[in-house]
């Protein structure tokens, strides 16, 4: 079974931005150019019916176009104390991002899928580290002095993304893009 989420995707601009500023961390497992995207709505695997009830979901879904910044770096905290799990920047303005979301979230639900019920914080993962996490205060120097300058694109499209488990990582497909508009 394919497993899927809706996501927003930087342009190329955004993305090369994001990866000159990976590195210089021991442990992190650094994204690349292909996982680099602002998940806004989780399902996990999905039968061939939720696959198409999903897909017609996101597609009655009509807002405006998203004016994004990038914002302030951040991290996850790992399931242990003073470990870290993931490291990410955060995007701009939360509310309008968090807004589309839930309206995916609610379109999917009325379509009989369950999305991840976890609280909203829009971001783009960098990097992750292993189940074990990283220590929190070795990465404070990083959170500390990564700076991105402002780096501002419009969203015009939301995707319904595959996501393929592999030895690198997970590759992402798109299978359906919805233009906001």
């Amino acid at each position: 079974m394919p497993r899927l989420f809706a996501a927003l995707r930087p342009p190329p601009e955004i993305r090369e931005a994001l990866t000159a500023r990976m590195g210089g961390v021991e442990g992190a497992r650094w994204q690349t150019d292909n996982q680099l995207h602002l998940t806004l709505a989780f399902l996990g695997e999905v039968d061939r019916h939720g696959v198409e009830a999903g897909t017609e979901a996101l597609a009655s879904i009509h807002r405006p176009p998203l004016d994004l910044h990038l914002g302030q770096a951040g991290s996850f905290d790992a399931h242990k104390p003073g470990r870290t799990s993931a490291l990410w920047l955060g995007v701009a303005p939360a509310e309008a991002v968090a807004d589309l979301a839930a309206q995916i979230r609610n379109n999917l639900r009325r379509a009989g899928l369950e999305p991840e019920s976890r609280r909203f914080v829009p971001h783009i993962t960098l990097a992750r580290f292993s189940a074990a996490g990283a220590p929190r205060e070795a990465l404070r120097p990083w959170l500390n002095s990564t700076h991105i300058p402002p780096l501002h694109w419009r969203a015009e499209s939301f995707h319904l993304v595959e996501s393929h488990m592999g030895n690198g990582g997970s590759h992402y497909t798109p299978i359906a893009s919805y233009h906001l508009t």
